[in-house]
């Protein structure tokens, strides 16, 4: 199933959001992680505009935006939601982390969408001073921490981040691999490195570097770093040009 379809029914919930740079931290980092959908439950402050001049770019998230009286009104079409808390609590409540999490709530997404159901999934936040109350965390059926040091101190915008990323490198991180530039040109057999050895090592005792150095030691540390590059034949005959670039040099300088 495509990765949009997934996670345009994931929606993030905001409640009490004290701060608009925080609403647009976190709009910003939905539109970075394919989330899409906001729903903000009687925020300090609202404009979509002053959004629209933070978050750049940002304004099909922005329109899509929803206002709500009450957190049971935000979430009362969710069928699953997580609330999440950077404070370990009394009551004991089942909890897991953002990279355990993200794939199960992309599965109940999948069945959502299979069974035509209209449902959707929520990830919640509280207000940036205290978070969420306990009445609030009953709402939820998992509670969600991000594993940090001791200096617990992420922002609103940056928890959003954290797990909106999961959630995108779960539902589409296989299709956005990562892939390490094509080679221009083949990889360079062992005659052509044999030669662009010979050229450097004549380049090496052309400015005087061995001195007292073993030439076979100096050489065979110069292979192994070079084998680890694994040239291909085109970097191999710079190497080899450079070398023989060197050597004419001093051959000009010394009919001066």
């Amino acid at each position: 199933m495509p990765a949009e379809r997934l996670l345009d029914r994931i929606v993030v919930v905001l409640w009490e959001t004290q701060d608009l740079v925080n609403i647009a931290g976190t709009i910003r980092a939905m539109k970075n992680f394919g989330l899409s959908r906001l729903r903000l439950v009687t925020p300090a402050e609202w404009d979509a505009w002053r959004i629209d001049g933070i978050a750049h770019d940002t304004q099909d998230v922005v329109a899509k935006t929803t206002l709500h009286d009450t957190l049971p009104d935000a979430l009362a079409d969710c069928a699953y939601v997580v609330a999440m808390t950077a404070r370990g609590r009394r009551a004991k409540r089942d909890m897991t982390r953002p990279r355990e999490i993200a794939p199960e709530l992309l599965n109940r997404a999948a069945e959502l969408e299979a069974a035509g159901d209209p449902s959707c999934i929520a990830l919640l936040y509280g207000r940036e001073d205290h978070g969420l109350p306990n009445w609030a965390l009953d709402l939820a059926h998992r509670t969600a921490t991000i594993p940090t040091t001791e200096h617990k101190s992420l922002n609103l915008a940056q928890a959003v981040m954290v797990m909106a990323y999961e959630l995108w490198l779960a539902a589409a991180g296989d299709e956005k691999e990562f892939k390490a530039p094509r080679r221009d040109s083949i990889p360079a057999p062992v005659d052509v490195l044999e030669k662009m050895f010979a050229d450097i090592e004549q380049a090496l005792w052309t400015i005087d570097f061995f001195k007292t150095r073993q030439t076979a030691n100096v050489m065979r540390t110069l292979r192994g770093v070079i084998h680890r590059a694994e040239l291909d034949t085109r970097e191999a005959g710079f190497l080899r040009a450079v070398s023989i670039e060197v050597r004419k040099f001093f051959e000009r300088t010394r009919q001066r």
